[in-house]
């Protein structure tokens, strides 16, 4: 039986995934993992990439990629990915958002873009309940928001929400949720969608149930655009975002839109680009920049002449882009990982196979590592925060924090 040293990069549901499946195969091999994280706490999006108020939803979510051109580099405009690091604790971002606009835009209509939508929108306090950090509470209470304003270029029939995501705005407190009676004028494509797509259905009945609803009592509105395709951002003469420009779109009668010529603008003082996520390049492993991944054929890392790289393998978003849930991650490291097993003839050897010589590596270089254990006292740490304050957990957000906390065993 041969012995395998497996390296896996990244600790969030992608790697967690394929190392537990790749130890239930182990009757084919003999397998020692290591798991590599570059932040010192394990999980990845699940921990820094959904929503605080979203604890039982934890998942991978979709999300549509658009492009919005010209204005992108205006001040003002965000892309969401560093918005909702931000809002949940990530170490790497700065402590501060500059939450000062009182209008809104968010370009996306899938679930991203509702938790960007509804992060913005919701109540400072009302986060109180979840594991919210300190800095994005005291952020979010003095934001001035009045309106958010959510875009998306095709219909209500097509929006990539979840139901319980889209259920759970309708429930905000001091929140209006404003819909529009002239996207509703629906196509026979979109007709039989409602019919025959159980998914579909219901997020239409939450949204006419949200037109029948009394508005104009709240102080803060949430605005869904449908068939409305983002052209440009309008410079306020400073540099600065002032308005949305985009052009009204109308159904094609086979399931897609077409331009009316009629363009719109809304003024706005920022805007969140909440159409997908890229993954970042590797010195060594081939890198397609066009779509953000690491080509493969069902997770078989390729070269540009499209030969498989031996060794190399690729799961999760890297894998694949920003699409799918939870679900489909675990798909995805099956697939991998049943690759990585009938691949045995091609595994390298390494020179060092023994199980200390990356942490031997590790302390030889001075890296300030962390490990399971660590992990556990941070886990522990934040849980006694929250108990403190009443709540389940108070996220440690400095990486130095973090590490000292995991690295203290006393």
């Amino acid at each position: 039986m041969s012995k395998l040293r497996l390296a896996i990069v990244g600790a969030g549901p992608a790697g967690i995934y394929a190392a537990d499946i790749a130890l239930k195969a182990e009757k084919n091999f003999d397998i020692s993992i290591d798991l590599f994280e570059h932040l010192p706490a394990p999980y990845g999006l699940v921990r820094y990439g959904v929503a605080p108020d979203h604890p039982r939803i934890k998942g991978i979510i979709n999300a549509l990629r658009e492009v919005l051109d010209p204005g992108i580099e205006l001040e003002g405009s965000y892309g969401a990915a560093n918005f909702v690091s931000w809002f949940d604790g990530h170490p790497d971002v700065p402590r501060t958002w500059p939450l000062t606009a009182k209008s809104t835009a968010v370009i996306g209509n899938g679930n991203v873009a509702l938790d960007v939508a509804r992060m913005l929108a919701k109540h400072a306090d009302d986060l109180l309940v979840t594991e919210i950090p300190a800095n994005v509470y005291d952020g979010l209470k003095a934001s001035p928001v009045t309106d958010v304003h959510v875009f998306g270029r095709r219909g209500p029939a097509q929006a990539k929400f979840s139901p319980l995501e889209l259920r759970e705005l309708g429930e905000l407190n001091d929140v209006d949720m404003v819909v529009y009676d002239e996207d509703f004028e629906l196509d026979a494509a979109s007709q039989q969608a409602i019919e025959t797509n159980k998914q579909v259905f219901v997020l239409m009945k939450v949204m006419n149930e949200w037109r029948t609803r009394e508005t104009g009592k709240a102080s803060r509105r949430l605005h869904l655009h449908f068939y409305a395709k983002p052209l440009e951002l309008v410079d306020d003469g400073n540099g600065n975002v002032a308005a949305i420009r985009y052009e009204r779109m109308e159904p094609d009668n086979a399931g897609g839109v077409r331009g009316t010529g009629e363009i719109r603008e809304i003024p706005i003082q920022a805007i969140y680009r909440a159409v997908g996520y890229f993954g970042s390049e590797l010195d060594g492993i081939p890198y397609d920049p066009r779509h953000g991944v690491i080509p493969n054929h069902e997770g078989r890392v390729q070269d540009d002449d499209n030969n498989v790289v031996p060794g190399v393998y690729a799961t999760g978003w890297i894998k694949r882009g920003p699409v799918g849930l939870i679900g489909h991650t675990k798909s995805d490291a099956m697939e991998t990982v049943s690759h990585l097993d009938k691949d045995q003839a091609s595994w390298w050897s390494p020179s060092d196979p023994s199980e200390d010589a990356i942490v031997a590596l590790l302390d030889a270089r001075g890296i300030q590592y962390t490990n399971l254990d660590g992990w556990h006292r941070l886990d522990e740490f934040e849980k006694s925060l929250g108990e403190a304050a009443g709540r389940e957990r108070v996220k440690v957000v400095p990486r130095d924090e973090m590490i000292t906390i995991s690295r203290d065993s006393a």
